[in-house]
């Protein structure tokens, strides 16, 4: 196994994370006792070892109570552990070796290094991710994500999940108990029910292990917090059988089972606790402040997990069972969101045509104070283009919720992960180039026979042949991310999941066993519009015009343009995507239902209930532009790659109103998802509002998906790139994913920059 296949940077991490609370010889120590237990239980079901292995870390990871929580739960993650998402730990049984490699060097003791060198040599063998990567990484084409020397990157990941807390908060842990016991008396043998009831006694030694560390931390409290403790006392004595009755026993109970099942996106939080919340209200129960401050705890712990991109909370649109109750969580919940200013949760408003006008004034006004949330969905959009991109009916599609950079799942029934991700821009740099990488002279075109660029005598011809080169990649892609599914599962039941996912508990199967209702997934794509931008320069000034030979761009590209400046200035006069031209925007939106049908078809002939391409960003877009060569729409070689949905830096010139006319034309039936983002000067936007709001409805009425709003003072971000140290708290929209500006990497920040600002 190559080193580097295994041994690197496997996710986007911006937020800096908490370092553990443990010793790093109480972190050895965990770490250890989990291999032992994997390494003892090799012989046992995949469901007997993970609850074997769970016991090592569980409860031993929970972190210390801190002062102002009103809930507990907070957890530390190790290089070696067990979980969904590669943002906290790693997927089924992990070692993140690069992680573990950091680790080491704390020490200076020879032996103790060694016990981390064991370590490491066993979980070469067994970490699901290398298990993966051992037999679907290839030299040429694909790479380890996040690999941005290659045009394709896979990995095995778990991302998405979205539980059904409903059902958890209908029937508590006592509940689910009985409802696995009811489908064990006809199936005694069953190893899922077997093991899925050992870790609901697990969830149960948990809830006791943090009532004693709240009692250690009541002998030192004052009377106020020893209230608010005795409070979360109860409450975790209650949900350890009962269903929860109160808004913080429901809130406690929900997150500490979404600790344990390691999934880091969290879903319609309005719809499950409104009814909490109002009742309580009602009651005199709660107070407005402590209901407020207890869902500011929640955002404090989620955005304490780091993940960067993830954290996921959706409030509003259609399919709530309790619309009522849960506007009154979604606009309490908007008002903590502009109070805590954090980059996670990402907090996300459904839009629909029942939206109190209320909300939508007070998701403006959190965007005009910088706060980069909510992101805006639309379910009069979105709802029927997931009834057809995953073939469901329109009750199951109104349970589409967005997580990570803005993929959809069906919450509590389907899988959505995207363990693959195409550069479409390289492979057409590749195209131009007889097959080969123009940034590492590798060639990357597999089976696909390319000749030279003279040999090109139509657009038909060269685009046709483009069309086979990403034939083939997709390909690849559907079955990189099938296999992720493959090996997964031979290696975990991921049980805390599977207990909250249909159709699990009823056919008796771990998730990825069988269990799952929808298996699903996604396919980020990258450089979009950069590639349609270069077809049509292509078309344009070779094929319609004949001012250049194909030759004669392709040389220029080579040299990055040296020499050959008239030619850029050409290429970048031609008519660019964002700008309500309709010939550069249909030629984008015809390679756009290519790539996204094609994609979606592999999927459904392969099994899938769908495979979908996510029209997304989480800075990858600047990583892989590093690697990608000069290209034909007047980028220069290394540079960012445009942002999702969105037209090249500096290349929307014709204002708001054009760039979301032409966001609009992409059909949002063909894909999983796609982020478009905006920005805004304060004066404009805040000066402005009515208009602003017509803006946006009327770019909705006309078929707008979604939309993401940075609001910023011009000349803000050029100064935070001078002078850092002045704007710690600077909030921005990188594209899937918010983030504090002065902590991103500077081609970053300048690709931030790029984007047209809106005064």
């Amino acid at each position: 196994m190559v080193m580097s296949q295994i041994d690197g940077i496997q996710n986007v991490e911006v937020s800096k994370k908490i370092p553990s609370e443990k010793s790093p010889l109480e972190q050895l120590a965990i770490m250890e006792r989990y291999t032992k237990a994997h390494k003892d239980s090799l012989g046992l079901a995949k469901e007997m070892r993970e609850v074997a292995c769970l016991r090592t870390i569980y409860p031993a990871l929970f972190r210390e109570l801190e002062e102002t929580d009103t809930l507990i739960g907070r957890l530390d993650f190790l290089p070696i552990g067990f979980g969904c998402v590669t943002s906290v730990g790693g997927v089924g049984h992990y070692c993140v070796f690069n992680k573990l490699r950091e680790f080491k060097n704390q020490f200076q003791d020879e032996r103790i290094k060694a016990r981390v060198d064991a370590l490491y040599r066993y979980w070469m063998e067994h970490d699901t991710k290398a298990l993966y990567c051992r037999d679907v990484l290839t030299e040429a084409t694909i790479g380890r994500f996040v690999d941005v020397d290659f045009p394709l990157i896979a990995t095995a990941r778990l991302s998405g999940m979205m539980l059904d807390y409903p059902k958890l908060l209908d029937l508590g842990i006592g509940g689910l108990r009985r409802l696995l016991q009811t489908h064990q008396t006809n199936d005694r043998n069953n190893l899922f029910y077997q093991a899925a009831l050992q870790v609901l006694d697990l969830f149960v030694d948990c809830a006791g292990y943090l009532q004693t560390m709240v009692l250690r931390h009541m002998e030192k409290a004052n009377k106020n917090r020893k209230k608010e403790l005795q409070v979360i006392f109860d409450s975790l004595e209650k949900i350890k059988q009962d269903k929860p009755e109160t808004f913080h026993q429901a809130l406690q109970l929900f997150w500490l089972y979404a600790l344990l099942a390691g999934v880091i996106n969290y879903g319609r939080l309005d719809d499950y606790f409104g009814p909490f919340l109002v009742r309580d209200l009602t009651n005199h129960r709660i107070t407005e402040e402590e209901a407020k401050q207890h869902v500011k705890t929640l955002w404090t712990l989620i955005e304490n997990r780091r993940t960067t991109v993830n954290g996921r909370i959706i409030v509003g649109g259609k399919g709530r069972q309790h619309p009522k109750e849960a506007d009154v969580f979604a606009r309490l919940a908007l008002q903590v969101t502009g109070e805590c200013r954090y980059v996670e949760p990402q907090f996300t408003l459904r839009l629909s045509k029942d939206t109190p006008e209320d909300i939508f004034d007070q998701a403006l006004d959190l965007l005009g104070q910088g706060v980069t949330y909510p992101t805006l969905y639309n379910d009069q959009v979105n709802i029927p283009a997931v009834m057809y991109a995953m073939n469901v009916d329109e009750q199951t599609a109104e349970q589409y919720v967005p997580f990570g950079c803005g993929e959809f799942v069906i919450q509590g029934q389907s899988t959505g992960t995207p363990n693959t991700c195409i550069n479409l821009l390289k492979l057409l740099t590749i195209v131009l180039n007889e097959g080969v990488d123009p940034m590492d002279n590798i060639r990357k075109s597999g089976p696909v026979q390319i000749g030279p660029v003279e040999t090109f005598q139509s657009f038909a011809e060269l685009y046709g042949k483009f069309l086979e080169l990403l034939d083939y990649y997709f390909d690849l892609s559907m079955r990189a991310q099938l296999y992720s599914y493959k090996v997964m599962n031979e290696q975990a039941a991921f049980l805390f999941t599977s207990l909250l996912m249909d159709d699990c508990i009823a056919r008796g199967k771990a998730l990825l066993d069988g269990g799952i209702r929808y298996l699903g997934g996604t396919n980020e794509t990258y450089g979009n519009i950069n590639t349609s931008d270069a077809l049509y320069a292509i078309k344009q000034l070779v094929f319609d015009k004949q001012k250049y030979t194909l030759k004669q761009l392709q040389t220029a590209a080579l040299a990055n343009f040296a020499g050959y400046e008239a030619i850029r200035l050409d290429l970048l006069r031609c008519e660019k995507y964002g700008n309500d031209l309709e010939a550069a925007d249909s030629l984008a939106n015809e390679f756009y239902e290519y790539v996204a049908q094609g994609i979606r078809d592999r999927g459904i002939q392969a099994g899938m209930a769908y495979y979908l391409i996510v029209i997304s960003n989480n800075q990858l877009n600047t990583e892989w532009g590093r690697k990608t060569a000069a290209s034909l729409d007047g980028r220069l070689s290394g540079m960012f790659m445009n942002p999702a949905n969105n037209p090249q830096g500096g290349a929307d010139r014709s204002g708001p109103t054009a760039l979301l006319n032409s966001l609009t034309k992409f059909k949002a039936k063909y894909h999983g998802g796609a982020v478009q983002n905006i920005k805004f000067s304060p004066v404009l936007f805040n000066q402005n509002r009515e208009k602003i709001k017509a803006l946006f409805k009327t770019y909705f009425r006309k078929g707008g998906c979604q939309l993401m709003v940075t609001v910023v003072d011009k000349g803000v971000l050029e100064d935070a790139v001078i002078h850092p140290e002045r704007y710690p708290h600077l909030i921005v929209r990188v594209s899937g994913f918010s983030a504090v500006f002065v902590n991103l990497e500077s081609d970053v920040q300048q690709e931030l920059l790029s984007r047209h600002l809106y005064a």
